[in-house]
């Protein structure tokens, strides 16, 4: 448990309607008896108090105060919280207060969240679920973000580790009486299979970095081919610049936008052809062949003929209310000015994104996750290759050292500063 007790205001920057300010730490208890001048309230149970500055005798404010004693909390100390009247003055006069309390001071960002890990009361997995929750912009989001802040990581790597330590102890068993006649020389691989297959599973699951930057869907094609058009058709609003001369666009134009609570980020591109010798214009279509690479979705504006075999293409026969459809095309028609068929591609759209994010009752996991998924999985592996016990025994040894790396048992300092760095005080 930390020494010293942290205070801070939990909720938005005044003026709001109510102003929750949050203690935690051994003085919180002290903190209420100085504030109220009066005994606890009951715990968990609001009650309305009178705050006084002692020093002056001041009414700082009637406030609804509770009392909130560890270590079942969610910081896993003693916890007091103040729902003030959310004006700058109150909000100000109280923390002023605070902070004369002798062991009281400051929170910094992160700081209850901190102490939740500290205590055991959240892993890492869970921080950076909280973290994606702080920061969710999109129904998507959220639901990925409160299922890892609810600990639906945390359980997984729970069985993962059972698992692996029932064979652990299998072995340990076997290597303490491999001396004698009936002992067993291999340990059975069948779980060891089994949770490589799981963890290969979610290597290949979407990530959270595309959840949260959103789908990259690359408008490409030759010039004047209605990229631009249809880029603003599609997010229904005027991100790029339309001409009907060709080559208007010369740099790549970004647009975010969300469909359907996933989010996108559509990308209009240079066109495709030639090149001439103008440097601009090379270098505008060197950026949208980088683009391409990191494309999920690709709207192809061009012949098929000319389209690459690749799935994350789809071919689009744009301008129909200018020529006829070319019935052996078999792409999307569509017309960025009448609107005829942008239905029908914000559904295949929908479609091809399906795939990239998490079902609504799963979660992404973000690099570092994967990082360390990636070592358990690769530990198994070899130690599903072995037939010496020691050998095998070493290997799960490191599977396990990937898991408690990845819900934060151990070396994650480094991890934590970065995360506590981007949370706010009051978190």
């Amino acid at each position: 448990m930390a020494a010293t007790t942290v205070f801070a205001l939990s909720s938005g920057q005044p003026p709001s309607g109510i102003a929750v300010v949050r203690i935690s730490g051994p003085a919180a208890r002290n903190s209420l008896l100085f504030l109220t001048g009066r005994q606890l309230p009951l715990a968990r149970r609001a009650t309305l108090r009178r705050l006084i500055d002692p020093g002056t005798n001041d009414l700082l404010d009637q406030a609804l105060v509770l009392w909130l004693p560890g270590p079942d909390t969610v910081t896993g100390e003693d916890m007091a919280e103040l729902h003030l009247h959310g004006s700058r003055a109150v909000v100000d006069a109280v923390l002023d207060t605070l902070g004369q309390i002798e062991g009281l001071e400051p929170a910094k960002p992160g700081a209850f969240t901190r102490r939740a890990f500290e205590n055991g009361r959240m892993d890492l997995s869970q921080i950076e679920g909280l973290a994606d929750l702080l920061a969710a912009e999109t129904a998507a989001q959220r639901r990925s973000a409160i299922a890892l802040e609810e600990g639906a990581l945390g359980r997984l790597v729970t069985d993962w580790r059972k698992a692996v330590l029932a064979v652990s102890a299998q072995i340990e068993a076997q290597l303490d009486h491999v001396d004698e006649e009936d002992a067993q020389q291999s340990p059975d691989t069948a779980c060891i299979a089994v949770l490589v297959s799981e963890a290969r599973h979610w290597l290949h699951a979407p990530s959270a970095e595309r959840l949260r930057n959103g789908i990259r869907v690359v408008l490409a094609g030759p010039p004047n081919a209605g990229k631009s058009s249809l880029l603003n058709a599609l997010i229904g609003r005027d991100a790029a610049i339309v001409s009907p001369n060709a080559g208007t666009t010369r740099d790549i134009i970004e647009a975010p936008v969300t469909l359907n609570g996933i989010p996108f980020l559509f990308i209009d591109t240079a066109g495709l052809h030639e090149a001439g010798h103008d440097c601009i214009e090379v270098e505008g279509m060197n950026r949208a062949r980088a683009a391409l690479e990191s494309a999920d979705i690709i709207l192809w504006l061009g012949a098929k003929e000319t389209m690459p075999d690749d799935s994350r293409y789809l071919l689009i026969c744009a301008k129909i209310d200018l020529a006829p459809v070319d019935p052996h095309n078999l792409g999307v028609a569509v017309s960025s000015h009448t609107g005829e068929g942008l239905p029908e591609l914000h559904l295949r759209i929908g479609a091809l994104a399906h795939s990239l994010v998490p079902p609504s009752s799963s979660f992404a996991i973000n690099t570092r996750q994967r990082k360390h998924i990636g070592e358990f999985a690769h530990a198994l592996a070899r130690a599903s290759e072995e037939t010496d016990l020691l050998l095998i025994a070493e290997h799960l040894r490191h599977a396990r050292a990937a898991l408690d790396l990845l819900v934060g048992r151990t070396g994650v300092e480094d991890v934590l500063d970065a995360l506590f760095a981007g949370f706010c005080i009051g978190k």
